[in-house]
């Protein structure tokens, strides 16, 4: 409640909250949730856990890593299936490898990361996941053409949602009078023709 009255976004994520525990979280101010079924205890029919109430409450946001490596096809679908058009972020989880090429070795954290063909990075040592080298235009792809999700729900969530979620939509997340001029235009392969950040061409 601190947070929330002093204009703090709090995100929930990497937790194995309970259900009730996030819902009372909710209740009193939390927004949004980090990494959904990532880093949290998975779903259960008896104990839902975070991944309960990401699917369950429609009015809390929820921000997920849409790489296909992360969650599958199937579970982005059923995600944003159940948060509507409105609530879903996707977001993508990438490193500084990001364009690095697959079999490539770096260390972060310590830890040394070694990408793999499908652009997901994992540790060396465990061969665990740790981030990705998605770019917001494939995550656009994969939701569009791999997770079946409606186009609509797809762009909201790399646009207005996350602009709604951050309390910056009255500027950012649509293109109108008044709001700020950041675009993107793709082309039908979903590469990047163009970007503008306030107006102004960045490529």
């Amino acid at each position: 409640e601190y947070l929330f009255n002093n204009n703090i976004v709090v995100s929930i994520g990497h937790s194995a909250s309970t259900y009730e525990d996030a819902i009372f979280a909710f209740a009193h101010g939390a927004r949004s949730q980090t990494h959904v079924y990532n880093g949290m205890t998975p779903f259960n029919h008896r104990k839902n856990g975070l991944v309960g109430v990401a699917l369950r409450v429609k009015g809390m946001y929820g921000e997920i890593i849409c790489d296909g490596n992360h969650s599958t096809t199937t579970a982005l679908y059923n995600f944003f299936n159940a948060k509507g058009s409105d609530y879903g972020i996707m977001i993508t989880d990438a490193l500084m490898a990001k364009g690095y090429k697959p079999g490539s070795k770096f260390m972060f954290g310590g830890n040394e990361i070694e990408i793999y063909e499908d652009g997901s990075a994992h540790l060396v040592e465990t061969k665990g996941l740790a981030g990705s080298t998605l770019k917001m235009n494939d995550g656009l792809r994969i939701l569009v053409e791999e997770a079946m999700v409606p186009f609509n729900y797809a762009v909201n969530s790399c646009t207005i949602n996350p602009a709604k979620c951050l309390g910056v939509d009255k500027r950012k997340g649509r293109i109108g009078v008044g709001y700020d001029s950041d675009l993107v235009i793709l082309n039908s392969d979903y590469s990047v023709h163009q970007t503008y950040c306030l107006g102004k061409a960045m490529l």
